[in-house]
């Protein structure tokens, strides 16, 4: 039956391949044809792989030998995954570094291959820049531009940013979409559809449906650079009341779908301070956690409008003169809006974790479509195992072992992983890749047990909850009565931070 699908997949790979030379979205059919023939085969032979070395032998999956073949096969696709999406580039590396964005939820094999990504994106000639501003502004860019820097500040999957200066003196960066990226996105989601459907009709277990729809719908969004210039603007509205956050302004003028003229920011990116530079914010490392935290855990639960991308090089930090800290959250292209309903749900299924009310998240966790996942879903959620979420995750820190009990567990319940990433809502899987982009700038830092991050989190989400109670209360008692539980909740959340404080004073 297995040998009779792989001839099947092939005739419909070689299929599709003739109709994606025909498709007329593309501007060069034999680069399509390339492209797409390129991913089949490396999907083809990640397919093969895992016939092979896992579903054609009959080893015990419980053993140790088992788990190695595993490990083994998890490293060499990944590896063909990472040569497909250098070669391919545009919204291949977008996707890798998708995956390689989800930690605690994909092997440790998958990720750690794809995190390369983040930076060794393609880079554009000078020449190209030049030309794709010079198409879009209609205009010279000597004509706007005094000085347009020849090296970029930074490359990304589907554009590169320059600093320049205009010709009134200003200092802005200069964001310019790759040359080909647009008219290549339509042939390569279509493969990824295409082949990501075939192969998980070989190997039903293998749920990767999310991941392409997901891409389908935000790399047009992510392509357009006038809707990212909207989200900087509606975010630094929605996020004044944080004095110390600096959203670059966008100048409208000199901004089209393909580039986008912000302000230029100053300071440092994250990254770098996990690098040991920069040893002036050593002693900031912690406020920094807490201050991201706060900015993401007002975003998620209060305001329910999410940067899903922040990754250290979206985020710079700068003293001022005072020695007060400022942040510049950069690259406004992919933001989620969360449903009120959904908003709701995630500040209760949080506050069940912190609570270690299983009841309540079994609860809560089929209101988001996993029903019987719920302990996968908790964990995946919060970032630690379950027995430290029956424990309390607010009474335990997080140790070494419990850190490799959550990698083993990512490869030994992946089918049940995959489970849940095809059944909860679109905005979830932004969430799950936020979070983990979160625990990452968190690992960057040094910074992996922050208490003043843990009740920062904790206080947000305390206040949405309360706000959904209070808005469906009819008479005054209800209301004194959620106004009083809800001054219970923030002593509580008091309390554990300054038992933590103190326990970690002491082992300190």
């Amino acid at each position: 039956m297995q040998r009779k699908r792989i001839v099947k997949v092939g005739l419909a790979l070689a299929s599709v391949s003739i109709g994606a030379y025909y498709n007329k979205e593309i501007r060069d059919g034999s680069i399509g044809l390339l492209r797409f023939g390129r991913t089949a085969v490396a999907v083809g032979e990640i397919m093969l792989d895992y016939k092979r070395s896992l579903y054609s032998k009959t080893v015990d999956v419980a053993s140790a030998e088992y788990a190695k073949t595993r490990s083994e096969v998890h490293l060499r696709s990944a590896q063909r995954l990472l040569k497909l999406c250098e070669k391919n580039g545009g919204a291949f590396i977008k996707v890798g570094q998708h995956l390689g964005a989800l930690d605690y939820l994909l092997p440790f094999e998958y990720v750690s291959t794809m995190k390369v990504l983040h930076s060794q994106a393609p880079q554009s000639t000078y020449e190209d820049v030049l030309d794709v501003i010079k198409q879009d502004l209609k205009c010279e860019p000597t004509e706007v531009f005094r000085v347009i820097e020849k090296i970029p500040l930074g490359t990304a999957s589907l554009a590169q940013v320059h600093k320049a200066e205009l010709n009134d003196g200003k200092v802005v960066a200069v964001k310019v979409q790759h040359p080909l990226v647009k008219a290549y996105s339509a042939i390569d989601i279509t493969s990824m559809e295409v082949l990501v459907n075939l192969a998980s009709w070989v190997f039903p277990d293998l749920k990767l449906e999310w991941l392409v729809r997901e891409t389908k719908r935000n790399l047009p969004c992510e392509l357009n650079f006038m809707m990212e210039g909207e989200n900087a603007e509606k975010t630094a509205r929605l996020m004044k009341h944080l004095p110390w956050l600096h959203i670059p302004k966008v100048y409208w003028n000199l901004s089209t779908t393909r580039v986008l003229t912000m302000e230029y920011s100053d300071g440092f990116e994250i990254g770098t301070l996990g690098q040991g530079e920069n040893p002036e914010f050593e002693p900031f490392k912690k406020e920094i956690s807490q201050k991201i935290t706060q900015l993401y855990s007002d975003m998620i639960f209060l305001h329910g409008y999410v940067h899903c991308d922040p990754h250290p090089g979206n985020l710079k930090v700068e003293l001022d003169k005072q020695g007060k800290l400022h942040i510049h959250l950069l690259d406004h292209g992919l933001y989620a809006q969360l449903p009120t309903e959904f908003r709701e749900n995630y500040a209760k299924l949080w506050m069940s974790i912190i609570r270690s009310n299983v009841h309540e998240i079994e609860e809560v966790s089929e209101k988001l479509g996993v029903k019987g996942f719920h302990g996968i879903f908790a964990c995946m959620v919060s970032g630690r195992s379950w027995n430290a979420i029956l424990g309390g995750i607010d009474k335990q820190k997080k140790t070494l072992e419990e850190e490799k009990e959550i990698k083993d567990d990512a490869a030994k319940y992946l089918a049940e992983i995959m489970q849940v990433l095809h059944r909860v809502p679109r905005e979830m899987l932004l969430v799950f890749k936020t979070n983990d982009l979160l625990r990452g700038l968190n690992s960057t830092l040094g910074v992996k047990n922050n208490i003043a991050s843990f009740v920062t989190m904790s206080r947000s989400c305390a206040n949405a909850h309360y706000l959904k109670q209070y808005s469906n209360c009819k008479s005054l008692t209800c209301k004194v009565s959620v106004t009083v539980s809800h001054y219970i909740t923030h002593f509580k959340i008091t309390a554990y931070e300054l038992l933590l404080w103190w326990a970690s004073w002491w082992t300190n």
